[in-house]
């Protein structure tokens, strides 16, 4: 009897070893053989998938990896998280299909043709949609949609990493950067912080934290207030009685509850502005959509959740395309709702927002965190006036002073290098600051490096 219970607990325990997978194991479930519609001859390696961050509630994330190509030597390569914001927005959608990645979607939502200024020929990218909720990204605990918060997600992201790098061991002790955009303003820091304060103590971190970038960054309530209603008033877009009225009644209450005159007031610079399109103001809107981008609503009453859905209905249709989602490891629970590029429930319930990002941008200064800002000059949504403001706010002592950068011959924008900060503008840039060829295609961001192709190799150079 004692011989027979031996060999079974024996068959069980070989039966259980081969039901538990290894990071190995998941890592190769995990690779892209191709994506649908790909163009030819790609010559990287993507891997997409799940990385449970809560197995109580049932969190999963989505994550998205593309390598940098084989003759690039990616295992060189740094590695950069990229964070879409909202909240509530899927960095799938925007980062990887309209910004940084090495493809964009077709009119036909089928197909795919190269981004010749994608990140990935300098840096392996990672793509997280967070939280959960956002894009394929799930929760098994429905309640999780109406709590999500800040915290909350900064502690998933960083979950996330601890799980990730696990399963992707080959980029532990990689210089690894954190970048985002928009509501990302709150997403990168507050994930950098975490990583800062865990590495603390540790000689050798395997996240190999060297830094951060934001762009067109929420940053401070106050000045991202009297920032943006500079903007509209200098552009021309609002009347003087409405600024004015803007700068008495929005600037002083709380963000998270505009008083009704603010409201008011905020109804008359919509009305004024007319239909533009906010998150790039020269650029032509997309008429059938204009209402939907002048929600006032959330945490800035003047930002709707998502950009210009007429450039995000290709992603729509692709990524909810069963064989694009079988090919990226995606839906795998059947998910009861379509992929969409912004969760309303996740950007509507947002829990917890903290006024402002500037601590955090002084502790990781200190700490001697590398910090790269940029702004694109025609966003009337997080404009550059904003984010002035919120630089200045941190009284750091100027290293190099303001000065055109040139992109073949003309100038792309200015800079400003600070004592652990390097803040860049991009001329002619919107909300999305990076989705248009001269907007991705940055030259000489600095005057030490001439050659300086893009945002990427900038911070990869370490040249703040």
């Amino acid at each position: 009897m004692g011989r027979s219970l031996f060999f079974v607990l024996c068959i069980l325990s070989l039966l259980l070893s081969f039901s538990l997978s290894s990071p190995v194991d998941d890592r190769i479930r995990d690779k892209i053989t191709v994506l649908p519609g790909q163009p030819n001859n790609v010559d990287f390696n993507q891997y997409s998938g799940y990385i449970t961050v809560n197995q109580q509630a049932g969190r999963a994330l989505f994550y998205w990896l593309i390598e940098s190509p084989a003759s690039r030597a990616p295992e060189s390569r740094p590695l950069v998280l990229w964070l879409n914001g909202g909240p509530g927005c899927s960095s799938v959608a925007y980062g990887a299909a309209e910004e940084i990645g090495p493809f964009r979607i077709r009119p036909d939502g089928k197909t795919l043709y190269p981004n010749r200024y994608s990140w990935n020929k300098l840096a392996n990218l990672l793509f997280l949609e967070s939280p959960a909720g956002v894009g394929f990204s799930y929760t098994n605990t429905t309640s999780d949609l109406y709590t999500t918060g800040d915290q909350r997600t900064a502690e998933d992201a960083y979950a996330f990493l601890v799980g990730w790098f696990e399963r992707f061991p080959q980029y532990k002790h990689t210089d690894f950067y954190i970048a985002g955009e928009s509501y990302g303003g709150h997403y990168v820091p507050q994930l950098s912080q975490i990583v800062y304060e865990k590495n603390k103590g540790i000689p050798k971190p395997y996240i190999n934290f060297k830094g951060f970038m934001v762009g067109n960054a929420v940053t401070d309530d106050y000045y991202d207030y009297v920032g943006t209603f500079e903007y509209w008033w200098t552009h021309g877009l609002i009347s003087d009685s409405t600024y004015k009225s803007l700068r008495a009644t929005c600037e002083k209450g709380s963000s998270e509850h505009p008083s009704v005159e603010c409201m008011r007031a905020l109804g008359d610079a919509e009305t004024e502005q007319g239909n533009i399109d906010p998150y790039s103001i020269f650029t032509r809107p997309c008429n059938s959509t204009a209402a939907l981008r002048h929600k006032l609503l959330g945490h800035y009453p003047w930002m709707s959740r998502a950009y210009d859905p007429c450039t995000e209905r290709y992603s729509q249709v692709y990524f909810n395309l069963p064989e694009v989602q079988k090919a990226m490891h995606a839906n795998v629970t059947g998910m009861p709702y379509s992929w969409k590029t912004c969760s309303d429930i996740v950007g509507d319930y947002w829990a917890d927002s903290p006024l402002s990002m500037l601590p955090i941008y002084k502790e990781l200064i200190a700490a001697g965190i590398k910090i790269w800002v940029f702004s694109g000059d025609t966003d009337a949504v997080v404009p550059v006036t904003a984010t002035r403001y919120s630089i200045d706010a941190l009284k750091l002592p100027t290293v190099i002073n303001w000065y055109p950068w040139y992109d073949n011959g003309k100038v792309g924008g200015w800079s400003q290098a600070y004592r652990g900060l390097t803040f860049v503008t991009v001329t002619g840039s919107g909300h999305e600051g990076l989705d248009r060829k001269h907007e991705a295609f940055i030259l000489s961001a600095s005057p030490f490096l001439p050659q300086v192709a893009t945002i990427t190799e900038f911070i990869v150079c370490h040249c703040f």
